[in-house]
């Protein structure tokens, strides 16, 4: 815990890399496997799906109401859902740091963003349930959600009534995420971000930058690539995890721990600034 302290007190600029489990701590459900995915939603294991199932585009043309159920759902949900206080904790850290903060994330619920993260700071790599795209789609560009509502019938997990459509063919339209098998999924604002981000990594304050993985698994490694990726340089990787912590090279700091705690226990190691 120390040493993480130290790396960070001696960090120019930050970069969080977030999976799953940063969520976790806010009290969004765990999808690791089929019984953390049913113990969510029972409903689907009644109907043997599973997450990777249900999160297949094909189901907006062959069973919309199916595929609104499920999304529809997620979207209240995270909308309710209130950022644990670890993200309050990044927010000072990359305040008392010349360079900054930014994130990459694989989450698509925008807790970031809620807990008052600036949008364009955010790479969403995977997208997010917050905007929307048409199924076709007929135009390479997405839109805010910010005014869309689907109802679920909670028994049946199917969306009732009115489902979402797109402002410039009328068509379906569906939430701007990179499902499994996705060829249609409209990338730009992802690919913004993303390059955003990259840009400012090879800027001049990021010279000490120390990676903070937080909640990534290894069934996807995209985060957790990108997160060795950007710490290879320097060495300097903070891996969160209390199930897979450990760093398979360079210097790294494993923190068999899961996030909101871990980020409370390294805070009190810190000096004065990085609490004001």
């Amino acid at each position: 815990m120390a040493e993480a302290a130290g790396l960070v007190a001696d960090a120019h600029a930050l970069l969080v890399c977030a999976g799953a489990g940063m969520g976790v701590d806010s009290g969004l459900p765990d999808f690791r496997g089929p019984e953390g995915f049913w113990r969510a939603y029972p409903a689907y294991r009644d109907l043997g799906l599973d997450f990777a199932e249900l999160a297949d585009p094909v189901h907006f043309e062959a069973d919309p109401e199916l595929a609104w159920g499920f999304y529809g759902h997620r979207l209240e949900l995270y909308r309710r859902t209130r950022p644990h206080a670890g993200f309050a904790v990044l927010r000072r850290w990359g305040s008392a740091l010349p360079g900054g903060l930014r994130v990459f994330t694989s989450n698509v619920d925008g807790q970031f963003q809620r807990a008052g993260f600036p949008a364009e700071t955010i790479a969403e790599c995977h997208g997010s349930i917050h905007h929307l795209q048409c199924t076709v789609p007929c135009v390479a560009r997405s839109w805010s959600a910010a005014d869309v509502t689907v109802t679920v019938d909670p028994t049946t997990m199917r969306a009732v009534g009115p489902l979402p459509v797109c402002p410039h063919c009328g068509g379906l339209a569906r939430p701007n995420i990179l499902m499994f098998g996705d060829a249609r999924w409209v990338g730009d604002r992802s690919e913004e971000r993303l390059t955003e981000v990259s840009r400012w990594r090879r800027g001049p304050h990021t010279a000490k930058l120390v990676v903070v993985e937080l909640g990534a698994g290894t069934a996807v490694p995209t985060v957790r690539r990108q997160a060795e990726l950007a710490s290879a340089a320097s060495g300097a990787l903070i891996r969160v995890n209390p199930v897979a912590p450990e760093v398979r090279h360079g210097r790294g700091v494993a923190l068999r721990m899961g996030a909101a705690d871990a980020l409370a226990a390294v805070d009190e190691l810190l000096p004065a600034a990085f609490r004001a």
